[in-house]
């Protein structure tokens, strides 16, 4: 994707495009985003996830994710040795927990566990998001044009529905979907 035609899609300042366009373009080669469909919704929920590619570290501490059913939800342990903080959100779409840690880890072939501060690169960022993106089905649901379907995946729920929605029309239109 060229870069006006990213900062467009994504509404994004000359500065993030320059950032961010290449990473994410090879991303949604690499994983299969390939159809404008697929790249709109995948540019309008990456760019909720990072507050408008500002960045690729959730804001929160992750203090959240370190005990409780939460911690143990994401792989993380249930005692307070600062695992929650050490596997909170990060890249475009916010891996978190010490379980998709591991497997995002795995499959990029990126040392996560003992490197967590990789997710903050801007390919590894755009990759991990991918990664997430078609190990989770989103590719189908943005076939379907289940929106909040894809939401709920990412999310959890519909955390954001609103911004990720205005996002997607803005994409949409961009690319000529």
């Amino acid at each position: 994707m060229e870069l006006q035609t990213f900062q467009r899609a994504t509404g994004t300042s000359v500065k993030l495009a320059a950032r961010w366009a290449a990473p994410v373009s090879l991303a949604m080669s690499e994983f299969g985003i390939s159809t404008p469909e697929r790249q709109a919704a995948f540019l309008a929920q990456i760019g909720h996830e990072s507050d408008g590619f500002a960045t690729a570290q959730e804001y929160a501490s992750g203090a959240a994710y370190d005990t409780g059913a939460k911690a143990i939800a994401l792989g993380n342990t249930p005692e307070a040795d600062g695992d929650g903080q050490r596997y909170k959100g990060r890249g475009l779409i916010q891996i978190t927990g010490h379980r998709n840690y591991v497997l995002c880890g795995m499959a990029l072939e990126l040392d996560l566990l003992e490197h967590p501060e990789l997710l903050l690169e801007p390919i590894n960022a755009a990759r991990s998001a991918g990664w997430y993106w078609k190990n989770s089905g989103c590719n189908a649901l943005a076939d379907r044009g289940d929106f909040v379907g894809l939401t709920r995946v990412i999310n959890g729920g519909t955390n954001g529905l609103a911004d990720r929605q205005s996002r997607w029309k803005q994409a949409k239109a961009a690319l000529g979907v």
